[in-house]
């Protein structure tokens, strides 16, 4: 009897270590299709970069030109054009880095900044929502 189950324990043995190769070799390959998956989608991002960053600019300049008319006074004209400027930078910062760039900085962000960075995202969430909920 010993030996019988010596070799039922070496055939166990067997089975689990041939198993764990095959979820290592499977995840591997999962790891492999994201990362070109994850590639392919930022490389179409890329493509998009500059007519989003010309937009922006637009939206930046537009801003510019009727922050003067705005009812509110100097305050909110100084608010409008500050809000411009910033549009502007953004719209650089697109020109200026690509997709991968891009969110390795927001990772640096939110890593630096979790509980802001889970603040902003319930609040995107909540307003896609909304607006995904209306347009139904």
């Amino acid at each position: 009897m010993p030996g019988n189950t010596s070799s039922f324990n070496e055939s166990v043995g067997e089975t689990a270590s041939t198993m764990s190769e095959q979820v290592s070799d499977a995840t591997q390959e999962i790891r492999n299709k994201a990362a070109h998956l994850g590639g392919a989608a930022a490389d179409k991002i890329d493509e998009k970069r500059d007519a989003a960053a010309d937009v922006i600019d637009k939206a930046a300049s537009a801003l510019h030109e009727k922050a003067g008319n705005l009812p509110g006074g100097e305050k909110v004209g100084r608010f409008t054009h500050t809000a411009a400027d910033k549009l502007g930078a953004s719209a650089q910062y697109i020109r200026e880095h690509d997709t991968r760039r891009m969110m390795a900085h927001a990772e640096t962000l939110v890593k630096k900044n979790p509980g802001l960075s889970l603040l902003v995202a319930a609040v995107f969430g909540f307003v896609a929502g909304r607006a995904l909920s209306n347009n139904g």
